[in-house]
């Protein structure tokens, strides 16, 4: 999700195959029984959405493609595949976001859960000049980093990483982390947060630990730092993070949003700030999947289990 410079609200929805533009209103969106009319369709499984430079950037399984956009009007133009060919199968998101620098970051995620790659775009962090071109591995050792945020003022990239399956209830744990030029994660070989081989005899001398480690299997997807003036001081630049709970972890992990709370642009502690999609025997009745600020300053969370869009503001 990402709000453009109307004010609008748009949203990739993979199963549809569409992208919907929900209108700004009073800088918060309206309340909407269904969904408008698609802003874009045809489109294969679109996780993301981005805007540069007048483009709607949007993240498709196997490319990555731009539109002439206007936010203002809702015109949009055709189709311009900037990042064609990327890898199938496997992990199927492609999270795009930009650098302060204009630099454009794609994630792709692994083949599998624990296996070597053929393909070095596989489980990294790649960078791109807003056009496509320019390639290169900006980080790697991530085996599914659905989430792309930069940090307000630092300009740092972080990343959510959902780490392999079948370990254990406990290990290893996800990740929320940043994520610079050169920096190897780990997987397959090492597992986080203290860089423990995979297998007997593996060298994980060169593993870049992550900053921060949350619970096992929760699945952390979207994440949006907050700059909006809605909720209190102590708020501002805080990390958001929606966990989308646990597949195969027993009692499961909870859907949740999280809130990691930063001094000096460092992250000191991470809270539960929304919980109740998941009752105590386990059953569900929705799962978060994308967090953004809205211009009002409130959240909007997506929910792809129910099919629902939630708006948190703050009431003092």
């Amino acid at each position: 999700m990402a709000f453009d410079d109307g004010g609008n609200l748009l949203v990739a929805a993979a199963g549809n195959g569409a992208i919907f533009r929900y209108p700004g209103a009073d800088g918060a969106i309206d309340p909407t029984p269904v969904p408008p009319a698609p802003l874009l369709s045809g489109l294969e499984a679109p996780s993301n959405v981005a805007l540069w430079g007048g483009y709607l950037y949007v993240g498709e399984t196997s490319a990555i493609s731009r539109y002439a956009y206007d936010p203002f009007a809702g015109t949009i133009g055709g189709r311009e595949v900037v990042v064609p060919d990327l890898p199938h199968g496997g992990h199927s998101t492609r999270t795009v976001a930009f650098g302060p620098d204009g630099s454009m970051y794609v994630s792709v995620g692994s083949s599998c859960n624990i296996c070597d790659e053929a393909d070095e775009r596989r489980a990294a962090v790649l960078r791109f000049a807003p056009d496509g071109g320019g390639y290169g591995r900006f980080a790697w050792g991530l085996r599914n980093a659905v989430g792309l945020a930069v940090q307000p003022g630092a300009g740092l990239l972080f990343a959510t990483v959902n780490e392999r399956d079948n370990q254990g209830n406990e290990i290893p744990p996800d990740l929320v982390t940043i994520v610079q030029q050169g920096q190897n994660f780990g997987w397959p070989g090492c597992q986080p947060p203290s860089a423990r081989p995979q297998e007997p005899g593996h060298d994980c001398s060169g593993v870049t630990p992550p900053t921060i480690a949350i619970q096992a299997h929760s699945a952390p997807l979207g994440l949006a730092f907050y700059t909006g003036q809605a909720f209190p001081p102590d708020y501002a630049n805080d990390l958001f993070v929606v966990q989308h709970g646990s597949w195969n972890r027993d009692p499961p992990a909870a859907p949740k949003l999280l809130r990691i709370h930063f001094d000096t642009d460092q992250p000191v502690v991470a809270r539960d700030f929304l919980t109740g999609w998941q009752g105590a025997d386990g059953n569900r009745w929705g799962r978060p999947a994308g967090v953004v600020v809205a211009p009002d300053g409130s959240l909007i969370v997506s929910d792809d289990q129910a099919g629902l869009i939630y708006r948190v503001a703050f009431v003092g």
